[in-house]
């Protein structure tokens, strides 16, 4: 049952149009989808139970199309035993283990009698959630990134109140929005910038991040901001539990006033909703009401891009984000965040001027550049950041060395892998140069492995160009043009 919600602020139902434009090719209208379920679970019932699952949380979604602005009152009984069988068969086999030391294959043992007596403490009210394992990961630029480790049974219901809140708030979300999202990857994101610097009117590009976001993310917003669709109490007070659980770091306990775990299975989506009320409502709307010219949104969590058309409205829309940033506990990175000028005619403009060439901006690990194709037109084309490739040599350098008496065709395998998915991710059109510089460092570091196996090893480069040849995929571009991809995935 659902009652209306009261009017409010962030009430607003913004269409996916983009601002002033006969065409909208960087924010299409979008058909949602189910997410797309493992196919290699084990042990999963092939039974009435995922299609039960299934179909309950489609009438979720219809009712949150048909009535946008209505609170879910009763939603906890969704949470059942096959959605939290689900939610387990979902998650990692060989996550690292939280507090309780707990692992998932530990958890196999008796998964049925174990997920029985989870239902039955959630539903008692008396599930309590558990403080995460703080855990450091360096980041590319030689600083550390923490994460929050939970333990396994958070996990599970995390995913399965997850499940249950992605079906309401994927009919709310913007087209503009990309990060951590059912049918939307990070190539998504790149394709709809990449069509959007190219094809519509952008001048000025405004590279946002938002400083230390899941640390800062302010707990009594976020509780707000799930009221405007969640009336079910049981499901505010399982995330309030999670967000107060705290941190355990070197054995000591650390509560948590503020911010949202990295790591966590719920943190994306409580992101996505902070940043939906606090940025993309309001960023829409700004360029509804106060822009100039033409407004361009990309949104991949907290990596915020935003090509204008004209320079005023790039200053004033810097400003008044930082304005809004500021109210909900927030605050632009200052040297990340960099208003450029960007686009098809910058590089002439600044050439009249007396400029030099446009400067660069980066996300999602492509550095982004303004070019000129064989015929002299525009092009946006878009390389590996220099410090993310430097950081994926050192690592495998560092597991070179621990494989460094491992037969040739055991490394030969590894070193596949890690190739193949390297270029998985970066091997798009203009990126050659740095696809070849890049295989020509593996197979360097890989000679100089062997060659360290003994002090009489010959192993000479047109050795390497062998093994590279048997054991390597060659560098080339594996992914379409943007703007190709773009417009077969949402043709007008």
């Amino acid at each position: 049952m659902m009652r209306k919600q009261e009017k409010s602020d962030f009430s607003i139902v913004a269409k996916k149009l983009a601002n002033k434009s006969g065409h909208t090719e960087a924010e299409p209208v979008e058909r949602r989808e189910k997410t797309k379920g493992n196919t290699d679970w084990q042990h999963m019932r092939r039974t009435q139970s995922r299609v039960s699952v299934s179909q309950r949380l489609d009438r979720v979604r219809k009712a949150a199309t048909l009535k946008k602005k209505d609170k879910f009152t009763a939603l906890f009984h969704l949470i059942d035993i096959d959605l939290l069988q689900t939610a387990y068969f979902w998650l990692k086999r060989n996550a690292a283990a939280g507090v309780d030391g707990v692992t998932w294959k530990e958890y196999e043992h008796n998964w049925e009698r174990n997920l029985k007596d989870l239902h039955g403490r959630l539903h008692r009210q008396a599930y309590r959630a558990l403080p995460t394992r703080r855990r450091f990961i360096p980041k590319p630029d030689g600083r550390m990134r923490p994460l929050g480790i939970a333990t396994l049974e958070d996990k599970i219901v995390q995913r399965a109140v997850a499940e249950v809140l992605n079906a309401i708030y994927e009919v709310d979300f913007l087209g503009f929005s990309y990060g951590f999202r059912p049918k939307r990857s990070q190539h998504d994101a790149l394709d709809a910038l990449a069509t959007g610097i190219t094809r519509t009117k952008v001048n000025w590009i405004l590279d946002a991040d938002i400083s230390r976001f899941f640390d800062t993310v302010s707990h009594e917003w976020l509780i707000k901001f799930l009221k405007h669709r969640i009336g079910d109490t049981r499901i505010i007070r399982l995330i309030s539990k999670w967000l107060k659980a705290g941190t355990t770091e070197d054995g000591n306990f650390v509560p948590t006033e503020e911010g949202t775990p990295q790591g966590a299975v719920i943190s994306p989506l409580l992101a996505n909703i902070y940043l939906h009320y606090v940025f993309d409502l309001w960023a829409h709307q700004w360029r509804k009401r106060h822009a100039q010219g033409h407004v361009m949104l990309v949104r991949y969590a907290d990596d915020i891009v935003v090509g204008f058309e004209k320079p005023d409205d790039a200053r004033r829309f810097q400003r008044a984000m930082q304005e809004r940033m500021a109210q909900f506990a927030l605050m632009l990175h200052p040297e990340k965040t960099r208003l450029i000028e960007f686009g098809r005619f910058a590089a002439e403009n600044r050439a009249k001027r007396g400029l030099g060439k446009p400067q660069t901006f980066n996300f999602l690990g492509f550095t982004h550049i303004c070019d000129l194709a064989r015929n002299g037109r525009f092009q946006l084309r878009r390389k590996t950041r220099r410090d993310r490739m430097q950081a994926t040599l050192r690592e495998i350098k560092q597991e070179l060395r621990r494989k460094q008496h491992h037969s040739i065709p055991e490394q030969g395998r590894w070193l596949r892998r890690v190739v193949q998915g390297y270029l998985n991710y970066h091997a798009v059109p203009n990126n050659g140069r740095s696809l070849r510089a890049f295989h020509h460092h593996v197979v360097d570091l890989w000679r100089r492995s062997l060659r360290r196996r003994s002090q009489k090893d010959r192993t000479t480069w047109t050795t390497m160009a062998r093994l590279a040849k048997d054991w390597l995929p060659m560098p080339r571009v594996l992914h379409p043009w943007p703007e190709v991809r773009f417009a077969a995935k949402h043709p007008r």
